[in-house]
């Protein structure tokens, strides 16, 4: 049974919310009130779907003893029943918690792994393909970091992706992705496997991660494009050192100003990413049943260029359509995995 007393708290809720936008809160409290309104609206819609279906099943039952309406309360009777566990389920997955993150930009970063120059390239294959599906999504994608190997490969790319539902459509992304090809290089039509890791970080606010100025140390360097090509003659590249966990960040735009914005919000990212994670490892029976654990080092998928297969080894999912899945059609990808966790989470809170 669904819980009609936190299905009346939420109506409430939002209500109330509705009445304080209505009214003009403070200019300080618009942002908050307007963005749990939004994330409060699916869910009333859900609600109010559904309970229109249970009023108009009992109609329709009451209707039954009326002799000139039982033919047309029966077909009635019928199709809501048809309808209302659809809309039940539907309910069910809206009233999931929700991540914190899912309506925040994201942090993309993509490095090869094994497989040498290949690597490479295949990186800058993936990066090309997430630069797509935003555009497809209609997001906004902006490179912070590009460095290219001699062939025209990625060495290490980082991006910034924003819009509606971003990191809750990307986060399933994260780890190792196995390329099996024949490379450009290979003269002797030889399939090579090899690898590039991908980390989706949501973005972190200044007020979600406090980084003290001793806790980090800034270098300007001069900044250089592919093989030293397109050299920067002037200091304007930036590396920031967080000095308590080690980790660097560069950011190598004409703009030393912008420079330091960016590699901050990477770090911030990081630094928010490290957090959650340690979260995520206190709840580890919950982590077990999510796709998105955040384990970078866990094999996710392997792209079959030979076969024109991708499979995605965490659900079982197989698709012969890499052609397109490489120009960014990875939609189908996304909503299998989104449903697989509901899926689980659903599961999880039954048992």
């Amino acid at each position: 049974m669904l819980p009609q007393d936190r299905l009346s708290q939420i109506v409430a809720r939002f209500e109330y919310l509705e009445a304080r936008l209505n009214a003009g809160p403070a200019p300080e409290e618009i942002a908050g009130i307007s963005r749990e309104y939004a994330e409060l609206k699916p869910v009333v819609a859900q609600i109010a779907e559904w309970r229109a279906a249970q009023d108009g099943i009992a109609e329709a039952q009451a209707m039954l003893a009326d002799p000139e309406m039982r033919e047309l309360a029966t077909d009635e009777l019928g199709r809501l029943r048809e309808l209302l566990p659809g809309l039940e389920h539907a309910l069910r997955i809206a009233l999931l918690p929700r991540d914190a993150a899912d309506a925040r930009p994201a942090i993309l970063e993509i490095r090869p792994g094994t497989g040498g120059e290949e690597a490479a390239l295949f990186a800058g294959d993936l990066l090309a393909m997430y630069r797509r599906f935003a555009e497809s999504q209609g997001w906004q994608f902006q490179l912070l970091e590009l460095a290219e190997s001699d062939l025209g490969g990625v060495r290490e790319a980082v991006a910034r992706i924003e819009g509606e539902g971003v990191f809750a459509k990307l986060k399933y992304e994260s780890g190792v992705h196995r390329v099996q090809r024949v490379p450009e290089t290979e003269s002797g039509g030889r399939i090579h496997t090899s690898a590039a890791t991908v980390a989706v970080l949501p973005e972190a606010e200044e007020v979600d991660i406090d980084i003290p100025a001793a806790d980090i140390r800034i270098d300007t360097m001069r900044a250089s494009g592919a093989g030293g090509q397109h050299v920067n003659t002037t200091d304007s590249a930036v590396r920031i050192t967080h000095l308590p966990t080690g980790i660097v960040v560069t950011s190598s735009e004409k703009s030393q100003h912008q420079n330091r914005a960016n590699a901050m919000a990477v770090l911030r990212a990081r630094l928010y990413d490290l957090e959650r994670s340690r979260a995520d490892a206190e709840r580890a029976a919950d982590r077990k049943s999510q796709v998105g654990s955040g384990d970078r080092s866990e094999r996710i998928r392997t792209y079959n260029f030979p076969q024109g297969r991708m499979t995605d080894h965490r659900i079982g999912l197989t698709l012969y359509s890499l052609d397109r899945i490489m120009q960014g059609e990875i939609g189908e990808v996304v909503d299998a995995l989104t449903a697989h966790d509901q899926a689980a989470r659903l599961a999880a809170q039954g048992s």
